[in-house]
C-alpha cells in the first residue's frame, strides 16, 4: 500500500535531517513525504532539496509564512496535496525505526485509526543520534539510548519489548488510543470527511481534537505504541501559551459534548462557520 507521510516542522533543520535518515532506512518503500512547514527559514528548503538527491526520497515541501503557531493550517494544506489513500502523521523531531511505516501499512483497517507514541530522548541523547546509529537500528535499543544520555522512563518499555511481544503489549496497555500527532495514521477519506484539523486550535491538544472527531464519526483508535516505534528529539517549546491551551480545552469539550464530526474551520471553509467562539 502506498502511504503519504505528513511531517510537521518548524525551524529545526538539524533535527529534521536526523528524521530523514530514519525514512531513508524504512523497510516499506512505497511512500511520499509531505513536509508541513509552519514558517521555517531557507535552511529547511535547502535541506529538503538536498534530501531528494542524496537520500533518494520523494519529498513535497508545503510551506506557509511564520505568523505564530499555525500547525493545524499547514497540516490541512499537506492533507490536501497528499496523493496516497492512507496518511501517516508524524513530526520533524520524531525519528522512525526501520519498520515504522511497515507497521502502519500492515495494521491499517477501515473504520480505525492507529495511535502510537514516542520514546522521549534527553537532550544529550538527541544530539548523539547520528546516521549510522539510525540506519543500523542501534539508536532504537535500550543499551544505546542509556549510553547516549537516556530517555523518559515510560519510553524504556517500548525499547525493551521484543518484537514478538509488542502486539500483546499494545493489546493489554491501559493507555487509551488517542490521536497523537507525532505517531498516528488514518485513511485519507476519513481525514477529509472530518475536514482535517480545526484551524482555531493553537498548541496544546490540537491533535487530540482531530482524533475525537474521528471517534465521534465511528472511526475508532487502535494502539500501536509498542509496534510503531519512533524517537522524539528534545527541543524548546517557546510557543506554549496557557491562554491558548485553555481555549483549546473549551473547544475540545464542545467537540465531545456535541459529538462534532466535521469542523467548518478546516480544509474546506466555504460553508457557514457558525459557533466560532467555544
Amino acid at each position: 500500500m502506498r502511504l503519504s507521510v505528513i511531517l510537521s516542522t518548524y525551524r529545526s533543520p538539524e533535527w529534521l535531517d536526523k528524521v530523514l535518515w530514519g525514512y531513508r532506512a524504512q523497510s516499506h518503500r512505497r511512500f511520499e513525504l509531505v513536509v508541513a512547514d509552519d514558517g521555517s527559514g531557507p535552511e529547511t528548503a535547502c535541506l529538503l532539496d538536498s534530501a531528494r538527491r542524496r537520500l533518494d526520497l520523494s519529498v513535497r515541501h508545503v510551506w506557509q509564512e511564520d505568523k505564530g503557531f499555525r500547525k493545524p493550517r499547514v497540516l490541512n494544506k499537506a492533507i490536501s496535496v497528499a496523493a496516497a489513500p492512507y496518511l501517516v502523521f508524524s513530526d520533524g523531531d520524531c525519528v522512525p525505526r526501520a519498520d515504522f511505516l511497515a507497521v502502519h501499512a500492515a495494521l491499517a483497517r477501515k473504520g480505525r485509526f492507529l495511535s502510537g507514541g514516542a520514546v522521549r530522548l534527553s537532550m544529550a541523547a538527541s544530539r548523539a543520534v547520528n546516521r549510522s546509529a539510525v540506519e543500523a537500528g542501534d539508536a532504537f535499543t535500550r543499551r544505546w539510548v542509556r549510553t547516549a544520555g537516556g530517555c523518559a522512563l515510560r519510553g524504556v518499555a517500548k525499547l525493551s519489548t521484543p518484537t514478538w511481544a509488542a502486539a500483546a503489549a499494545d493489546l493489554f496497555t491501559t493507555t487509551r488510543p488517542t490521536w497523537n500527532g507525532g505517531n498516528a495514521s488514518c485513511w485519507a477519506a476519513d481525514a477529509h470527511a472530518a475536514n482535517g484539523f480545526d484551524e482555531r486550535m493553537r498548541y496544546g491538544g490540537e491533535d487530540r481534537e482531530f482524533g475525537e472527531r474521528l471517534e465521534n464519526a465511528g472511526v475508532r483508535g487502535k494502539c500501536v505504541r509498542h509496534r510503531a516505534v519512533c524517537l522524539h528529539l528534545e527541543h524548546a517549546r517557546g510557543y506554549v501559551d496557557p491562554a491558548a491551551e485553555e481555549r483549546n480545552r473549551l473547544l475540545r469539550r464542545r467537540t465531545r459534548r456535541e459529538g462534532v464530526v466535521r469542523t467548518p474551520f478546516g480544509i474546506d471553509q466555504t460553508q457557514d462557520q457558525t459557533g466560532a467562539a467555544p
